[in-house]
């Protein structure tokens, strides 16, 4: 290792699915090693190497290039489009501090692009926007820049103004020198600004100019006062901008042609962060009490897991980004989340699946560490001696859950250790087997999503697995008060059973199951009382109305009988079950159902579609708020029953612009309209 921290740039690669981000990545290395570039549809890029990539044919991981060039190390993280795979990009976002938009131009803004860009602002990551694709026919640059200012902002700075058109693209003039750079074959020569170019070119050159000017106030006096900025001016305010995120810079070029790709590279170099100006990284000691790291070989040793890797041949890898000092084969790391140590006995630096063995890595860079056992994405690594725990990123909850079973109904323990495996690469997975139903659920983001999964384990251990709907887990309660007497008396010579009780049943006021005794002279010794009880709780297990859970009811015990030979525990506990059943038809009961309190984020262009289909869903809106970025947020409570399918409706309400969470929220009874219809589709009872 023969770099600083200042030399290293850890970059974040973006882009609407098919914006060519991948290309573009492949475009890089192959300049930078000098070999070959692979490509897509021969599926032998660097950062597309899985079965699956391979056979969609997009990016569905989060992959690491790391190359050295002129003395830089640089770090490129090649991250899906595709939202089934956002944990990829959540993960990573408080870590990369330094990013590439990547835009087709032939399709210019996309749903993906403006969630990117929202992301990557939200984050006060300085970025840069590629517009791939510019070799296409029909492009309009000039509509498209304007669309870019107007979707993304106008923060968004063009630096360049493309050469040719369509096919016969072939360079671009350099707004900030107002020089062109056009391509000829694999040389990039100089060429002449045209004079119907020049003035397009000198308009962008001042605009440029003014948005630097803005960066400070001795320049701002000078750019008013008509005086021109000097090139060292424009650079340093330029940088200056990137940086603090005033200024997006556009560049333009052809991935598959290899047009404008050093040019990116020069530029991020020059105007990107390095990890030492960052500023310091906040986390928590031992006690709760905040601790701050800086991006410096001199700071205690700490580091972040953005991703876990699962490969049933290699086992577990975790990409970790170093905080703060330097880490070195053969130093013991701490793990505070599980209080546990471990020697680091191998390191890797990454180029996409290949694994590069390195003895030593320092603050700001990015490796890969092995043989970490229960060592997961989220967790933080540190010197044990100055712990620090790092805050984990907040990923989306699951929205869309199925039901799973082995295909051959003989596999089904085998698939559950084999999901696991295989969901530990992503937050976003759940894996529950329901008490109540001992269905075993799957839950994700999407439909896709969740088939993508099932892909995984097939291709990895052979498994196939069928899905199935989600059984919904109503509760039953009741309405009204009801008494009954439960009597369980069996005597035929020697020891019998004999417990008589009168019982109270109503609703106990919260969701609460709740039993109370009321004995007044010992009609039921108090040594019978617990075991009333239990009858009790074991009673409301299933309710008797549709077979589900009793929540919110009170049993109370005041009168009863007793035998001094027969009576015993499991008589008093039998007649309380019966006192249960005899009475609980009568109490009125009815069936609740689950709740789910969800926030949707949609554009406002869409937020019309997503009320109206709300309104069909029984949905109760809470509020609706304007979250910036032309972005609303609808906050409604709706029936669980109206949600099995909403991720994918979501989907296509919103063109693909739309997510959101959900939580539990509560139990609430099921319409009367609908009781009946419900009971009969769901009823648990052997005789519905």
């Amino acid at each position: 290792m023969s770099y600083t921290t200042e030399k290293i740039r850890n970059i974040l690669f973006l882009g609407h699915q098919g914006s060519g981000k991948t290309t573009l990545v492949e475009t890089i290395i192959s300049n930078v090693l000098n070999q070959p570039a692979g490509s897509i549809e021969k599926k032998n890029t660097v950062s597309d190497f899985t079965t699956e990539e391979k056979n969609r044919l997009s990016s569905c991981s989060l992959t690491v290039s790391s190359l050295d060039y002129n003395g830089y190390h640089l770090n490129l993280l090649d991250a899906p489009g595709n939202d089934d795979f956002v944990a990829d990009i959540i993960g990573v976002l408080d870590m990369v501090k330094a990013a590439v938009l990547v835009i087709d131009a032939t399709k210019k803004i996309e749903v993906g692009t403006v969630k990117h860009y929202n992301m990557l602002k939200k984050h006060g990551i300085p970025t840069f926007i590629f517009v791939n694709k510019m070799d296409k026919e029909l492009i309009n640059f000039d509509a498209l820049l304007e669309q870019i200012t107007d979707r993304l902002g106008k923060k968004a700075v063009s630096f360049v103004y493309p050469l040719g058109k369509n096919e016969n693209f072939d360079g671009f003039i350099n707004v900030i020198s107002r020089k062109a750079r056009k391509y000829d074959g694999g040389n990039v020569v100089d060429d002449i600004v045209h004079d119907d170019k020049k003035e397009k070119v000198l308009e962008l050159h001042n605009a440029l100019a003014e948005q630097v000017a803005l960066t400070d106030d001795a320049l701002l006096d000078k750019f008013f006062s008509g005086e021109s900025l000097s090139m060292e001016e424009i650079r340093a305010g330029l940088h200056k901008a990137v940086l603090g995120g005033e200024i997006a810079p556009v560049l333009v070029g052809s991935s598959v042609k290899n047009i404008g790709v050093n040019t990116l590279l020069e530029m991020m170099i020059e105007y990107l962060p390095n990890p030492a100006i960052l500023k310091a990284y906040v986390g928590k000691d031992r006690n709760g009490h905040e601790v701050k790291r800086l991006t410096d070989v001199n700071e205690p040793f700490s580091a972040y897991v953005f991703k876990t890797v699962f490969d049933q041949y290699k086992g577990v890898t975790n990409y970790l980004k170093i905080i703060s000092g330097v880490l070195n084969v053969g130093d013991e790391v701490f793990v505070p989340a599980l209080n546990n140590s471990f020697r680091v006995s191998q390191m890797f630096s990454l180029l996409g699946q290949k694994q590069t063995p390195i003895q030593s890595a320092i603050s700001g860079d990015i490796v890969a560490l092995v043989k970490l056992d229960n060592v997961n994405t989220g967790h933080t690594l540190c010197d044990k001696n100055n712990v620090i725990i790092y805050p984990k990123a907040k990923y989306p909850t699951i929205v869309y859950r199925r039901g799973i079973r082995s295909k051959t109904g003989k596999d089904d323990e085998k698939l559950v250790q084999s999901l696991y495996k295989v969901a530990a690469e992503d937050p976003t997975i759940e894996i529950v087997r329901v008490p109540e139903t001992k269905q075993l659920l799957l839950g994700g983001l999407s439909d896709s999503h969740l088939n993508f999964i099932l892909e995984r384990v097939k291709n990895s251990f052979g498994f196939e697995a069928v899905t199935d709907q989600p059984q919904i887990i109503y509760r039953e309660t009741v309405k009204k008060e009801a008494s009954a007497v439960g009597r369980y008396v069996k005597q035929s010579g020697g020891s019998g059973f004999y417990g008589v009780v009168e019982m109270r049943f109503m609703p106990s006021g919260t969701d609460e199951n709740i039993f109370v005794e009321e004995i007044f002279g010992g009609t039921v010794p108090k040594n019978y009382h617990p075991a009333v009880e239990k009858g009790f709780f074991e009673s409301v297990q299933q309710g008797l109305l549709a077979g589900f859970p009793v929540i919110g009811l009170k049993g109370v015990l005041f009168d009863g009988k007793y035998h001094s030979v027969d009576s015993n525990e499991q008589a008093f506990r039998m007649a309380a079950i019966l006192a249960y059943k005899e009475a609980y038809m009568k109490c009125g009961p009815t069936l609740l159902e689950p709740i789910r309190k969800i926030s949707i984020n949609v554009t406002n262009e869409w937020t019309g579609n997503v009320m109206n289909d709300l309104n069909q869903r029984r949905a109760r809106i809470l509020s609706m708020d304007e979250k910036g970025y032309g972005i609303q947020e609808i906050v409604a409570l709706v029936p669980e029953a109206e949600l099995l399918d909403y991720a994918i409706k979501l989907r296509v309400l919103s063109q693909g612009s739309g997510y959101f969470n959900s939580e539990f929220d509560s139990y609430q009874e099921v319409p009367a309209n609908l009781l009946q219809s419900v009971i009969s589709a769901n009823s648990r009872l052997e005789n519905k």
